[in-house]
Protein backbone atom coordinates (compact mmCIF):
# COMPACT_ATOMS: atom_id res chain seq x y z
CA UNK A 1 0.00 0.00 0.00
CA UNK A 2 2.90 2.38 0.93
CA UNK A 3 4.52 1.82 -2.19
CA UNK A 4 1.36 2.28 -4.17
CA UNK A 5 1.16 5.83 -2.53
CA UNK A 6 4.34 6.50 -3.56
CA UNK A 7 3.94 5.58 -7.15
CA UNK A 8 0.77 7.73 -7.28
CA UNK A 9 2.95 10.44 -5.16
CA UNK A 10 6.21 10.44 -7.70
CA UNK A 11 4.23 12.37 -11.00
CA UNK A 12 2.51 14.59 -8.90
CA UNK A 13 5.75 15.38 -7.29
CA UNK A 14 7.46 15.56 -10.93
CA UNK A 15 5.21 17.80 -12.30
CA UNK A 16 5.23 20.25 -9.47
CA UNK A 17 9.06 19.87 -9.92
CA UNK A 18 8.68 20.65 -13.77
CA UNK A 19 10.44 23.59 -15.44
CA UNK A 20 9.04 26.72 -15.76
CA UNK A 21 6.73 27.85 -19.29
CA UNK A 22 8.39 29.35 -21.49
CA UNK A 23 5.02 32.28 -21.12
CA UNK A 24 5.95 31.94 -17.16
CA UNK A 25 9.60 32.31 -18.19
CA UNK A 26 8.69 35.33 -20.59
CA UNK A 27 6.73 36.63 -17.26
CA UNK A 28 9.42 36.14 -14.92
CA UNK A 29 12.05 38.34 -16.59
CA UNK A 30 9.47 41.35 -17.88
CA UNK A 31 8.59 41.18 -13.91
CA UNK A 32 12.63 41.97 -13.20
CA UNK A 33 14.70 44.80 -12.74
CA UNK A 34 16.58 43.38 -15.88
CA UNK A 35 13.52 42.89 -18.11
CA UNK A 36 11.92 46.34 -17.23
CA UNK A 37 15.09 48.08 -18.07
CA UNK A 38 15.57 46.47 -21.42
CA UNK A 39 11.96 47.35 -21.92
CA UNK A 40 12.96 51.09 -21.54
CA UNK A 41 16.04 50.97 -23.44
CA UNK A 42 13.69 49.32 -26.35
CA UNK A 43 11.80 51.76 -25.89
CA UNK A 44 14.32 54.46 -26.06
CA UNK A 45 16.22 52.42 -29.06
CA UNK A 46 12.57 53.03 -31.26
CA UNK A 47 12.52 56.65 -29.95
CA UNK A 48 15.43 57.30 -31.53
CA UNK A 49 14.86 55.14 -35.13
CA UNK A 50 11.90 57.40 -35.46
CA UNK A 51 14.32 60.43 -34.83
CA UNK A 52 16.37 59.33 -37.48
CA UNK A 53 13.61 58.37 -39.83
CA UNK A 54 11.63 61.51 -39.30
CA UNK A 55 14.73 64.31 -39.51
CA UNK A 56 17.55 62.06 -39.95
CA UNK A 57 21.58 63.49 -39.32
CA UNK A 58 19.76 66.52 -37.35
CA UNK A 59 18.70 64.29 -34.84
CA UNK A 60 21.84 61.71 -35.07
CA UNK A 61 24.30 64.72 -34.79
CA UNK A 62 26.42 64.84 -31.77
CA UNK A 63 25.56 68.39 -30.96
CA UNK A 64 21.89 67.26 -30.80
CA UNK A 65 22.94 64.18 -28.74
CA UNK A 66 24.65 66.86 -25.96
CA UNK A 67 21.31 69.59 -26.64
CA UNK A 68 19.48 66.17 -25.23
CA UNK A 69 21.75 65.40 -22.20
CA UNK A 70 22.12 69.16 -21.40
CA UNK A 71 18.21 69.37 -21.35
CA UNK A 72 17.57 66.09 -19.58
CA UNK A 73 20.40 67.05 -16.71
CA UNK A 74 18.06 69.09 -14.83
CA UNK A 75 14.94 67.31 -14.37
CA UNK A 76 17.53 64.59 -14.20
CA UNK A 77 19.04 65.73 -11.23
CA UNK A 78 15.83 66.14 -9.83
CA UNK A 79 13.81 63.10 -10.75
CA UNK A 80 16.68 61.04 -9.11
CA UNK A 81 15.83 62.62 -5.78
CA UNK A 82 11.92 62.44 -6.69
CA UNK A 83 12.95 58.42 -6.53
CA UNK A 84 13.87 58.11 -3.20
CA UNK A 85 10.66 59.76 -2.01
CA UNK A 86 8.28 57.57 -4.31
CA UNK A 87 10.34 54.90 -2.77
CA UNK A 88 9.98 55.85 0.34
CA UNK A 89 6.28 55.85 0.06
CA UNK A 90 5.75 60.00 -0.33
CA UNK A 91 5.42 62.18 -3.16
CA UNK A 92 6.63 65.39 -3.58
CA UNK A 93 4.49 68.24 -5.87
CA UNK A 94 6.21 71.29 -4.98
CA UNK A 95 10.23 70.42 -6.91
CA UNK A 96 9.27 72.71 -9.72
CA UNK A 97 8.24 75.94 -7.26
CA UNK A 98 11.56 75.06 -4.69
CA UNK A 99 13.55 75.31 -8.46
CA UNK A 100 12.32 79.07 -8.89
CA UNK A 101 12.22 79.76 -5.06
CA UNK A 102 16.36 78.89 -4.94
CA UNK A 103 17.07 80.41 -8.43
CA UNK A 104 15.56 83.77 -7.07
CA UNK A 105 16.53 83.60 -3.78
CA UNK A 106 20.49 83.05 -4.95
CA UNK A 107 20.39 85.54 -7.38
CA UNK A 108 18.94 88.73 -5.24
CA UNK A 109 21.13 91.50 -5.19
CA UNK A 110 22.90 91.05 -1.38
CA UNK A 111 23.25 87.48 -2.77
CA UNK A 112 25.22 88.44 -5.38
CA UNK A 113 27.11 91.08 -3.87
CA UNK A 114 28.02 88.24 -1.22
CA UNK A 115 29.48 86.28 -4.15
CA UNK A 116 30.90 89.14 -5.54
CA UNK A 117 33.28 89.77 -2.51
CA UNK A 118 33.95 86.74 -2.03
CA UNK A 119 33.20 83.51 -4.37
CA UNK A 120 30.27 82.36 -6.59
CA UNK A 121 29.95 79.72 -4.28
CA UNK A 122 27.76 81.58 -2.51
CA UNK A 123 25.10 81.50 -4.79
CA UNK A 124 25.31 77.74 -4.90
CA UNK A 125 25.10 77.43 -0.83
CA UNK A 126 22.02 79.41 -1.29
CA UNK A 127 20.76 77.63 -3.47
CA UNK A 128 21.41 74.26 -1.94
CA UNK A 129 20.30 75.60 1.63
CA UNK A 130 17.06 77.28 0.08
CA UNK A 131 16.13 74.02 -1.32
CA UNK A 132 17.08 71.97 1.70
CA UNK A 133 15.34 74.06 4.01
CA UNK A 134 12.26 73.88 2.10
CA UNK A 135 12.51 70.21 1.86
CA UNK A 136 12.59 69.76 5.84
CA UNK A 137 9.48 72.07 6.16
CA UNK A 138 7.96 69.28 4.24
CA UNK A 139 9.34 66.33 5.88
CA UNK A 140 8.47 67.78 9.50
CA UNK A 141 4.78 68.20 8.14
CA UNK A 142 4.26 65.23 6.58
CA UNK A 143 6.66 62.65 9.16
CA UNK A 144 5.74 64.60 12.91
CA UNK A 145 2.85 66.53 11.77
CA UNK A 146 1.17 63.35 10.15
CA UNK A 147 -0.14 65.45 7.28
CA UNK A 148 -0.25 63.59 3.73
CA UNK A 149 2.22 64.31 1.86
CA UNK A 150 -0.06 65.77 -1.50
CA UNK A 151 -1.61 67.99 0.95
CA UNK A 152 2.06 69.46 2.43
CA UNK A 153 3.42 69.65 -1.39
CA UNK A 154 0.72 71.31 -2.88
CA UNK A 155 0.74 73.94 0.28
CA UNK A 156 4.33 74.41 -0.15
CA UNK A 157 4.37 74.55 -4.31
CA UNK A 158 1.49 77.39 -4.36
CA UNK A 159 3.72 79.25 -1.55
CA UNK A 160 7.40 78.65 -2.60
CA UNK A 161 6.13 79.99 -6.29
CA UNK A 162 4.41 82.90 -4.12
CA UNK A 163 7.18 84.10 -2.26
CA UNK A 164 9.54 83.88 -5.48
CA UNK A 165 7.13 86.07 -7.09
CA UNK A 166 7.56 88.37 -4.23
CA UNK A 167 11.18 88.70 -3.69
CA UNK A 168 12.22 89.08 -7.00
CA UNK A 169 8.38 91.00 -8.02
CA UNK A 170 7.60 89.42 -10.59
CA UNK A 171 11.03 90.36 -12.70
CA UNK A 172 14.21 89.12 -14.12
CA UNK A 173 17.16 88.39 -11.78
CA UNK A 174 20.16 88.13 -14.07
CA UNK A 175 23.02 86.46 -13.16
CA UNK A 176 26.51 88.80 -13.06
CA UNK A 177 29.03 86.49 -11.26
CA UNK A 178 30.78 84.76 -14.81
CA UNK A 179 32.61 82.51 -12.57
CA UNK A 180 29.42 80.15 -12.21
CA UNK A 181 28.30 80.62 -15.33
CA UNK A 182 31.71 79.62 -17.00
CA UNK A 183 32.22 76.49 -14.40
CA UNK A 184 28.95 75.16 -15.05
CA UNK A 185 27.98 75.63 -18.60
CA UNK A 186 31.53 74.98 -19.49
CA UNK A 187 32.71 71.48 -20.76
CA UNK A 188 35.11 68.23 -20.02
CA UNK A 189 36.06 66.92 -23.12
CA UNK A 190 33.35 67.92 -25.43
CA UNK A 191 30.83 66.98 -22.58
CA UNK A 192 28.46 69.69 -21.28
CA UNK A 193 29.33 69.54 -16.96
CA UNK A 194 25.94 70.10 -16.43
CA UNK A 195 25.90 66.29 -18.23
CA UNK A 196 28.79 65.24 -15.94
CA UNK A 197 26.72 66.44 -13.22
CA UNK A 198 23.64 64.53 -13.53
CA UNK A 199 25.74 61.31 -14.55
CA UNK A 200 27.72 62.04 -10.70
CA UNK A 201 24.17 62.20 -9.07
CA UNK A 202 22.83 59.00 -10.85
CA UNK A 203 25.14 57.22 -10.11
CA UNK A 204 25.68 58.55 -6.08
CA UNK A 205 21.85 57.88 -6.32
CA UNK A 206 22.50 54.45 -7.33
CA UNK A 207 24.97 53.89 -5.10
CA UNK A 208 22.89 55.00 -2.34
CA UNK A 209 19.82 53.14 -2.74
CA UNK A 210 21.32 49.72 -4.05
CA UNK A 211 24.64 49.69 -1.82
CA UNK A 212 24.22 51.19 1.77
CA UNK A 213 21.64 51.17 4.99
CA UNK A 214 20.07 53.90 4.21
CA UNK A 215 18.87 52.96 0.63
CA UNK A 216 17.79 49.22 2.24
CA UNK A 217 15.84 51.17 5.14
CA UNK A 218 13.93 53.58 2.32
CA UNK A 219 12.74 50.50 0.81
CA UNK A 220 11.33 48.91 3.79
CA UNK A 221 10.09 52.08 4.97
CA UNK A 222 7.82 52.25 1.66
CA UNK A 223 7.04 48.83 1.59
CA UNK A 224 5.33 48.66 5.58
CA UNK A 225 6.56 51.41 7.17
CA UNK A 226 4.73 49.79 10.14
CA UNK A 227 7.41 46.65 9.64
CA UNK A 228 10.10 49.14 9.63
CA UNK A 229 9.37 50.88 13.10
CA UNK A 230 9.14 47.38 14.79
CA UNK A 231 12.81 46.74 13.07
CA UNK A 232 14.11 49.70 14.64
CA UNK A 233 14.14 52.22 11.85
CA UNK A 234 13.10 56.11 12.44
CA UNK A 235 10.73 55.66 10.29
CA UNK A 236 10.03 59.50 10.99
CA UNK A 237 12.95 60.87 10.66
CA UNK A 238 14.05 59.17 8.01
CA UNK A 239 11.37 60.33 5.83
CA UNK A 240 12.34 64.14 6.91
CA UNK A 241 15.37 63.18 5.64
CA UNK A 242 14.08 61.67 2.05
CA UNK A 243 12.33 65.23 1.63
CA UNK A 244 15.17 67.16 2.72
CA UNK A 245 17.60 65.09 -0.05
CA UNK A 246 15.41 66.01 -3.12
CA UNK A 247 14.91 69.27 -1.47
CA UNK A 248 18.66 69.40 -2.13
CA UNK A 249 18.33 68.46 -5.08
CA UNK A 250 16.21 71.09 -6.32
CA UNK A 251 18.73 73.32 -5.38
CA UNK A 252 21.10 72.05 -7.38
CA UNK A 253 18.81 71.97 -9.76
CA UNK A 254 18.19 75.84 -9.66
CA UNK A 255 21.87 75.96 -9.89
CA UNK A 256 22.35 74.37 -13.07
CA UNK A 257 18.94 76.29 -14.40
CA UNK A 258 20.80 79.40 -13.46
CA UNK A 259 24.00 78.17 -15.55
CA UNK A 260 21.88 77.52 -18.27
CA UNK A 261 19.95 80.52 -18.39
CA UNK A 262 21.84 83.05 -16.72
CA UNK A 263 18.98 84.37 -14.88
CA UNK A 264 16.98 83.55 -11.71
CA UNK A 265 13.15 84.15 -12.23
CA UNK A 266 10.04 82.75 -10.31
CA UNK A 267 8.99 80.59 -13.63
CA UNK A 268 11.20 78.49 -13.34
CA UNK A 269 10.95 74.77 -12.94
CA UNK A 270 7.28 75.06 -14.37
CA UNK A 271 5.91 71.81 -14.58
CA UNK A 272 8.61 69.99 -13.13
CA UNK A 273 6.75 67.91 -10.88
CA UNK A 274 4.72 66.10 -13.37
CA UNK A 275 7.97 65.47 -15.51
CA UNK A 276 10.06 63.98 -12.34
CA UNK A 277 7.35 61.92 -10.99
CA UNK A 278 6.20 61.07 -14.58
CA UNK A 279 9.74 59.56 -15.25
CA UNK A 280 10.31 57.97 -11.99
CA UNK A 281 6.68 56.08 -12.84
CA UNK A 282 8.28 55.23 -16.31
CA UNK A 283 11.11 54.10 -15.28
CA UNK A 284 9.54 51.59 -12.77
CA UNK A 285 9.73 52.33 -9.40
CA UNK A 286 6.14 52.00 -7.40
CA UNK A 287 3.77 54.93 -6.81
CA UNK A 288 3.06 52.99 -3.88
CA UNK A 289 6.17 52.64 -2.38
CA UNK A 290 8.76 49.62 -1.53
CA UNK A 291 10.42 49.43 -4.79
CA UNK A 292 12.57 52.22 -6.29
CA UNK A 293 15.27 52.13 -9.42
CA UNK A 294 17.85 54.72 -10.23
CA UNK A 295 18.87 53.36 -13.11
CA UNK A 296 15.27 53.04 -14.13
CA UNK A 297 14.73 56.74 -13.67
CA UNK A 298 17.53 57.06 -16.14
CA UNK A 299 15.94 55.84 -18.52
CA UNK A 300 13.05 57.90 -18.12
CA UNK A 301 13.93 60.99 -18.65
CA UNK A 302 15.99 60.25 -21.20
CA UNK A 303 12.90 58.81 -22.65
CA UNK A 304 10.79 62.28 -22.20
CA UNK A 305 14.04 64.39 -23.16
CA UNK A 306 14.22 62.61 -26.43
CA UNK A 307 10.33 62.29 -27.52
CA UNK A 308 10.43 66.41 -26.66
CA UNK A 309 13.40 66.61 -28.94
CA UNK A 310 11.89 64.44 -31.91
CA UNK A 311 8.65 66.70 -31.42
CA UNK A 312 10.62 70.04 -31.84
CA UNK A 313 12.86 68.61 -34.87
CA UNK A 314 9.55 67.94 -36.58
CA UNK A 315 8.06 70.78 -35.63
CA UNK A 316 5.19 69.49 -33.79
CA UNK A 317 2.88 71.39 -31.46
CA UNK A 318 3.44 70.83 -27.65
CA UNK A 319 -0.04 69.95 -27.29
CA UNK A 320 0.53 66.68 -29.32
CA UNK A 321 3.81 65.95 -27.08
CA UNK A 322 1.81 66.38 -24.17
CA UNK A 323 -1.04 63.87 -24.96
CA UNK A 324 1.66 61.51 -26.27
CA UNK A 325 3.38 61.94 -23.23
CA UNK A 326 -0.11 61.20 -21.45
CA UNK A 327 -0.49 57.93 -22.94
CA UNK A 328 2.89 56.72 -21.85
CA UNK A 329 2.03 57.57 -18.33
CA UNK A 330 -1.04 55.62 -18.12
CA UNK A 331 0.68 53.07 -20.46
CA UNK A 332 3.51 52.65 -17.58
CA UNK A 333 1.25 52.37 -14.86
CA UNK A 334 -1.15 50.01 -16.49
CA UNK A 335 1.98 47.87 -17.39
CA UNK A 336 2.84 47.86 -13.81
CA UNK A 337 -0.54 47.03 -12.26
CA UNK A 338 -0.33 43.62 -14.27
CA UNK A 339 3.27 42.92 -13.51
CA UNK A 340 2.72 43.43 -9.82
CA UNK A 341 -0.64 41.84 -10.37
CA UNK A 342 1.22 38.66 -11.95
CA UNK A 343 3.70 38.63 -8.94
CA UNK A 344 1.13 38.25 -6.82
CA UNK A 345 -0.72 35.39 -8.10
CA UNK A 346 0.66 31.61 -6.09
Amino acid sequence: MTAQTHAQQAPDGAASQAPPSGKARIGALLGSPAGRNLGLVVALLLLCVVGLATVGDRFGSFDNMMTVLRAASVIGVISVGMTFVITGGGIDLSVGALVALASVWATTLATQQMAADFHWIVIVTTALLVGAGAGLVNGLLIAYGKMAPFIVTLAMMAAARGLAELISDKKTQVVTERGLIDFFGGKVLGVPVLVIIFALVAAGGWVLLNRTTFGRRTLAVGGNPEAARLAGIDVRRHTTILYVLLGLACGLAAVMIMARTTAGIATHGSMYELDAIAAVVIGGTLLSGGRGTVVGTVFGVLIFTTLTNVFVLNNLNTSTQAVAKGAIIVAAVLLQQRVASRGSTP
